[in-house]
């Protein structure tokens, strides 16, 4: 359900309904408020508007209830506040027979005095509210059978605000803005908001690196290509079951990462795994899915060069020939190249640092072949020309420069520092299994 509360009144009970809305106006900015002008004007009247954000409809008399009973028939509509008078309940205006239908149609809570609001208040302040951030491009499915089925199995339980990706927007920058208003109400806040990011890893990325450190709980309802972030981390990739996740309340409190200052949940690439991701175009991954990232790898492999990269850790320095350096936050097993340790653990304050010196082609296959290996079976791998290690920073300088992939975003950075932000990040999850 929308976090949206409809307020009205007939003209004798105007006076009663203001007087309820200044006895609970802390609550109330939690919700958008939806009034027919004349209502509104005397909210405006009586309330710093700069708290709330108050939806303006038409006059009663000009039809401001038909548009009301539209919204509430369009599922706009969390529940309707409507003051009666029981002496002119029939004729006056706003037509409470209008809106009365309007919400039995669309099982619309309804409260008509000041202890029915006070109760419809209190019961809606004990639900969750979600902001869902949807990218409506992700994927192969459609956008529009995703969201209602979303819609349908988490409204129940939790209000939903859908907020669209667009091109013009960055999704972190929505996320932020979000995350701003929820702080603005941590005075009286009730403690049960939360944003969930549906899309690829490209948006939950986003919204996940808007979220650290803010102890806000993410959810995730992936709908990309190779949902890197929620596979490592055991999170249903059907849409279903990753928002009956979310419904179930377990968390899991995960490691971040920043390179440069650039938030990551993932991982990033330098060199081969770069150049893998810039290869997958994305008419590739909709026309193949994961198999693009394998295409493209193959190409990579006969055209990656080697390069010198500086490594400096804890304050010593080294020098090594290599063609790919993958430092991994979060990785599944089909992240290859990070599988180096054999694991890639979330929540150990460390990031995995896998490094390959292969120098031919059938060297760098059969270093490929014992990292699949490696994730397999969750035992390093033991070849001379990998190296792995674990570290909570590392700075990295590539001679020459080299393509630079964060969370499958192909950046240009030289050199790379990559710092873990132990338990930055809070995430609906399922639980462990021992």
């Amino acid at each position: 359900m929308p976090s949206t509360l409809a307020i009205l009144a007939h003209p004798t009970q105007v006076s009663n309904v203001l007087t309820w809305l200044s006895q609970h106006q802390r609550v109330l900015t939690h919700f958008q408020i939806m009034a027919p002008a004349d209502m509104a004007q005397s909210i405006e009247q009586g309330w710093d508007v700069s708290q709330i954000d108050l939806v303006t409809l038409k006059n009663s008399s000009q039809g401001g209830d038909i548009e009301l009973a539209a919204h509430i028939l369009a599922g706009d509509v969390a529940g309707v506040l409507f003051f009666t008078d029981p002496e002119a309940i029939v004729t006056a205006f706003p037509s409470f027979t209008l809106v009365l239908r309007a919400c039995q149609i669309q099982g619309i809570p309804i409260a008509l005095n000041e202890v029915s609001a006070t109760l419809l208040l209190r019961g809606m302040a004990e639900s969750q509210i979600a902001y869902l951030i949807f990218n409506p491009v992700s994927g192969q499915g459609n956008p529009n059978t995703d969201l209602a089925l979303i819609k349908e199995v988490l409204e129940p339980q939790i209000m939903v605000n859908v907020i669209m990706t667009k091109p013009e927007l960055n999704p972190a920058d929505q996320a932020r803005d979000i995350i701003e208003h929820i702080h603005s109400k941590n005075e009286h806040d009730m403690g049960r908001s939360l944003i969930i990011a549906s899309g690829g890893d490209g948006t939950v990325s986003a919204v996940a690196g808007a979220a650290m450190n803010t102890g806000i709980p993410l959810g995730v309802i992936p709908r990309g290509t190779a949902n890197a972030f929620s596979v490592g981390l055991g999170i249903p990739t059907n849409l279903r079951a990753a928002c009956e996740t979310i419904l179930a309340g377990n968390t899991h409190v995960v490691d971040a990462a920043r390179c440069n200052d650039i938030p990551m949940i993932l991982l990033a690439g330098v060199g081969f795994e770069a150049g893998m991701v810039d290869g997958a175009s994305r008419q590739l991954k909709n026309e193949l899915g994961n198999l693009a990232y394998v295409l493209s790898g193959v190409r990579q492999l006969a055209a990656a060069a080697p390069f010198e990269a500086t490594l400096e850790i804890d304050g010593e320095v080294s020098t090594v020939t290599t063609n790919a350096i993958t430092v991994a936050n979060v990785a599944p097993a089909t992240s290859v190249l990070a599988q180096g340790l054999g694991e890639v653990i979330p929540d150990d304050g460390l990031l995995e640092v896998t490094i390959s010196t292969s120098t031919t082609r059938l060297q760098g296959i059969n270093a490929m072949a014992s990292l699949m290996a490696a994730a397999a079976w969750g035992n390093p791998t033991q070849r001379d020309d990998i190296t792995c290690l674990r570290t909570n920073r590392i700075k990295v300088t590539a001679n020459p420069p080299q393509k630079l992939v964060i969370d499958g975003e192909i950046l240009e950075a030289n050199p790379m520092e990559f710092e873990c932000l132990p338990q930055a990040l809070t995430v609906f999850a399922p639980l462990k299994t021992l």
